[in-house]
């Protein structure tokens, strides 16, 4: 009966939660770009925007477990981890037309895949832990850095387990709040430091909610190849336009 009451919420696939990803994270970028820090409008659409990142790491260890070849998966993910990378510099460079600004998330989700290898077919402790090191530090100069790989890291401990993602969504959510205060120590008082890591944390746990809550682990039964390659394509497409728009109209 518990779990009849359960399942009829789960009115999302995995392709709907992926759309609200996009559509979020879009709103996060724009807050970025365009919009002035620490208003309320700024501040809204930034933390609605942590839905996705941790969503994409949950969607990328289930993925990782259904997909047909690995490595045409991985070699996905390097394509447009490259064509990204342009259009993400182009979005965020702050001063000036384009500048390095890190490395892209396309870039920090195959670093991610590689963490998931890694643990699948490394079975020395020693070197498992050598190669996941390698793999984290890399993303210190991605977008999400070193949150993602930890994303990674504890979905493939809690994979299968309602439990354990529960305890992942709730463990990710206290890192990226602790992390977003102490990024804010020296610059805002305590209380109010505090108050925003709440409001950060927020887009982690609407994350949770939809993944362990409305998720019914299907996906769309009509344009799945549209959904796939759309996810890939939206990306680097939507971070050009915004730059473009950075460039001529700001």
């Amino acid at each position: 009966m518990e779990n009849n009451l359960t399942d009829k919420y789960k009115i999302l696939n995995r392709d709907q939660i992926k759309y609200i990803a996009m559509f979020l994270m879009l709103l996060n970028h724009i807050s970025i770009i365009f919009l002035e820090p620490g208003t309320f409008l700024s501040e809204l659409f930034l933390d609605l925007g942590y839905f996705t990142a941790i969503t994409m790491c949950y969607f990328l260890v289930e993925g990782y477990q259904y997909t047909h070849s690995k490595k045409k998966y991985a070699s996905r993910l390097l394509i447009f981890a490259l064509i990204s990378e342009i259009p993400f510099c182009l979005a965020f460079t702050e001063e000036g037309i384009i500048g390095f600004h890190g490395l892209n998330m396309i870039f920090t989700l195959l670093l991610c895949f590689g963490i998931i290898f890694v643990v699948e077919k490394v079975s020395n402790k020693v070197l498992k832990f050598v190669c996941i090191l390698g793999l984290i530090i890399p993303s210190l100069i991605s977008d999400w850095a070193l949150l993602a790989p930890v994303f990674t890291l504890l979905f493939i401990w809690s994979y299968g387990s309602k439990s354990k993602t529960k305890i992942t969504f709730i463990i990710s959510m206290l890192l990226f709040g602790l992390m977003e205060i102490l990024n804010r120590i020296d610059i805002i008082p305590l209380k109010e430091n505090l108050i925003f890591a709440l409001g950060n944390m927020f887009g982690i746990l609407l994350a949770g909610i939809a993944i362990i809550y409305l998720y019914n682990g299907e996906r769309m039964e009509r344009g799945r190849d549209f959904s796939k390659w759309f996810f890939y394509v939206f990306y680097p497409g939507h971070l050009l336009v915004l730059g473009l728009i950075r460039i001529f109209l700001v």
